[in-house]
């Protein structure tokens, strides 16, 4: 199989317009014309890891993590990264990595925390911005239903939990053929004057390019008028974090957690409550979400790698809980180890074996 057909399964459900702008997700090693012979599915990029995929004869690695995350100067060798790096170009492995794309979907990383812990009723804790535009076009009003049939099945116009959302207006357009055209009504020279609907739709910007691409192909004017705004309005499918209801003592959701993750030690501030009912989460590092969480009104916040003084963030209004950044992650392999097993049938996917996790605890 191409690699450039597993990049594109992949993207339709984690579009790398939706990484933060630090991020560095993607095709980080290889070519997209290669052919994959089989996929090593990992949290990261490590050099025991390269070694379990060439040992399973896997010449694409998909890990969550990126191996280059930093500018990199030169590739002697000198640290882990750069040996990464030069082993996986010698032995023709191509690494494709999805991060904070994958992080900012409902159905990603945070979906899977909560499915672990029993979260139910999710929703996204931080709305991601700039994220949404609307296209306006004008049709004949007889080719309407074809075009939205097609721009629907796309995603186009779905506002929360309805779909097939649209305006239209009816009016008449004008136009007038010139030499070189190719007019659907009309003749060249002469002014026309038609009934049309203008039609306006609301859609997630990751799949601008293939919206305009399908409305193109299914319009019946070789010229198609319309017009792209970007809207501030924020989508309820896309942004960091999540929250959702569990109704569970909090002393019974510490030991779930422990025995869930396989964690050895928990760190939190003050039980606030001894029931709870409404939890917020963030896989990896999430303390820039303690303000949302409490403006939520949720119980619990869990994540990690929070600071000593973001504890205090806590203000007796929540519990904050740190679970271990590499402990909060573990289960994402599997989340794209599943996906990728649904939707392509004809390739052998591996689920990396190895612990990557670099603390220790004694």
């Amino acid at each position: 199989m191409k690699l450039n057909k597993i990049i594109e399964c992949l993207e339709k459900w984690a579009p790398p317009i939706l990484q933060e702008e630090y991020d560095n997700s993607g095709l980080l090693i290889g070519n997209e014309t290669n052919d994959i012979n089989s996929i090593m599915v990992t949290l990261d990029c490590t050099e025991d890891i390269l070694d379990e995929a060439i040992n399973k004869k896997c010449n694409l690695i998909i890990s969550h993590h990126p191996v280059i995350f930093k500018s990199i100067n030169k590739l002697n060798g000198s640290n882990s990264t750069e040996r990464f790096i030069i082993k996986s170009i010698k032995n023709d492995i191509s690494v494709y990595c999805l991060h904070t794309n994958l992080d900012n979907i409902i159905t990603g990383v945070n979906k899977k925390i909560a499915e672990i812990i029993g979260i139910k009723n999710i929703k996204i804790l931080k709305a991601k911005k700039n994220s949404l535009s609307k296209i306006e076009f004008y049709t004949p009003n007889k080719n309407k239903n074809r075009i939205l049939k097609k721009l629907f099945e796309l995603g186009a116009g779905k506002i929360g939990n309805y779909n097939s959302c649209s305006f239209q207006i009816q009016g008449k357009g004008t136009y007038q053929p010139e030499e070189h055209s190719n007019p659907y009504i009309g003749k060249r020279g002469k002014l026309e004057k038609l009934d049309e609907v203008k039609i306006e739709l609301m859609y997630e910007n990751n799949i601008e390019y293939e919206l305009i691409e399908n409305l193109k192909k299914y319009h019946p004017y070789d010229e198609v008028a319309y017009f792209i705004s970007k809207i501030h309005n924020t989508s309820k499918r896309t942004g960091s974090g999540i929250i959702g209801n569990l109704k569970i003592g909090m002393n019974k959701l510490l030991e779930d957690l422990k025995k869930k993750f396989n964690i050895r030690l928990i760190k939190h501030s003050t039980i606030t409550k001894k029931e709870v009912n409404k939890i917020a989460l963030c896989g990896g590092s999430g303390s820039f979400l303690i303000d949302n969480a409490i403006a939520k009104n949720a119980d619990v916040f869990i994540s990690s790698d929070i600071k000593y003084h973001d504890f205090f963030k806590s203000e007796n209004k929540i519990t904050i809980i740190d679970i271990g950044h590499y402990e909060s992650e573990q289960y994402t392999k599997e989340l794209i180890f599943e996906y990728l097993n649904k939707k392509l049938i004809n390739i052998a996917v591996h689920l990396s074996k190895i612990n990557s996790n670099p603390i220790k605890y004694y």
